[in-house]
């Protein structure tokens, strides 16, 4: 069963990608990730540590001063499953209820928030530079098409001018 917390749930794809890691390092490539946006402190990166070795899902192990983490095979079945689900079942946006919880006086404003930090997002990922060329440009046209039919479907309907 995943553990459906989204720490978590990366922190097992660090330990994937990176092998072993420290509550730290979880910390430290969140806020990356984020642009610096959320950096989650001691208090929730253990706690979730915790969580994935009380699921079977990782273990853990002391190194000098430090705990170190690695998945195990059953974290990585999950990994699997999660990411078959995910590209089978898009996760549906649920940014209208957070409209709601943030108290958002007019959610389509809030919608269009998230959207332009959505194109920040991507533009912060093709900044980087472990990113080759051409996936960039690649990227960079797979936005700029999603951006076009996004425009045409908020346009509506070409009236015809008699």
């Amino acid at each position: 069963m995943p553990p459906g917390r989204l720490l978590g749930m990366y922190a097992l794809a660090c330990m994937e990608a990176e092998g072993s890691v420290y509550g730290y390092r979880v910390s430290e490539r969140v806020a990356e990730r984020t642009g610096g946006a959320w950096r989650p402190g001691p208090g929730a990166v253990y706690p979730a540590l915790q969580a994935l070795v009380d699921r079977g899902l990782a273990r853990s192990k002391g190194l000098g001063r430090r705990r170190v983490y690695s998945i195990t095979a059953r974290g990585r079945a999950v990994l699997k499953r999660v990411r078959a689900y995910q590209r089978a079942v898009p996760a549906p946006d649920v940014g209208i209820l957070w409209a709601e919880v943030a108290g958002a006086r007019d959610p389509g404003r809030f919608l269009v928030g998230r959207v332009s930090r959505a194109v920040d997002g991507v533009e912060a990922y093709l900044a980087r530079s472990d990113l080759s060329p051409a996936r960039a440009a690649a990227l960079r046209r797979a936005t700029l098409r999603t951006l076009d039919r996004s425009a045409r479907r908020i346009r509506g309907p070409k009236r015809r001018v008699r």
